[in-house]
């Protein structure tokens, strides 16, 4: 029995439901998140506060959920606008490099990680806006497994783990680095040859 794709958020069918419904607005919440976020974590950090690295933790995966489910919620309740389109790719990418950075900024995080990851995702987006007239390009697992791997990574970086546990939070960050690069090449190509496809059709 085949599987039907995920859908991608961006090549969603719009609709003429209202801006102001509940996945816009949860959207909207994760990218208010952000500067909260932002300053609880840089104030964590900068006075070694554990419990502040642990409350940031606690928002970035409140805000992180909502990116799991905004998309899920419009889709089934046929929620999906031009605004939706618009807003979610770019609270999903701020709340993920806010969090790179702080932790590359206080020597949690290399660098090179958050360059890595933070230029992926810059370019993916930039090919989903670039190609979306001439189809959808279905989400791939590894997508969906990037996601999650990122999430649980940067999770365990801003928390204050035992020494024992540093390994752990390696190990994953290594992992979701790895996934994340190679589900960009794949996105690329897919993308290029959706564009030489249809381009070859109207010709």
């Amino acid at each position: 029995m085949t599987k039907e794709p995920v859908k991608d958020h961006l090549g969603d069918a719009t609709h003429t439901a209202s801006n102001w419904n509940i996945a816009n607005g949860l959207t909207f919440i994760r990218l208010l998140l952000v500067p909260v976020f932002v300053w609880v974590a840089l104030s964590a950090f900068d006075t070694s506060n554990s419990t502040g690295r642990v409350l940031a933790a606690a928002i970035f995966m409140v805000a992180a959920l909502t990116d799991l489910v905004d998309g899920e919620i419009a889709r089934r309740r046929h929620l999906v606008t031009n605004v939706g389109k618009v807003i979610d790719p770019i609270a999903d990418k701020a709340l993920t490099g806010a969090a790179l950075l702080v932790l590359s900024a206080f020597d949690e995080l290399s660098w090179w990680v958050t360059a890595v990851i933070i230029v992926r995702e810059v370019v993916v987006t930039a090919f989903r806006f670039w190609v979306i007239e001439h189809g959808v390009i279905p989400a791939s697992r590894g997508g969906k497994l990037k996601t999650v791997l990122q999430i649980g990574a940067i999770t365990l970086y801003l928390l204050p783990l035992p020494e024992g546990l540093v390994p752990l939070s390696v190990g994953l960050m290594a992992f979701a680095v790895v996934v994340t690069v190679v589900t960009g090449i794949d996105y690329v190509v897919r993308a290029l040859r959706l564009r030489r496809t249809a381009l070859r059709v109207v010709s």
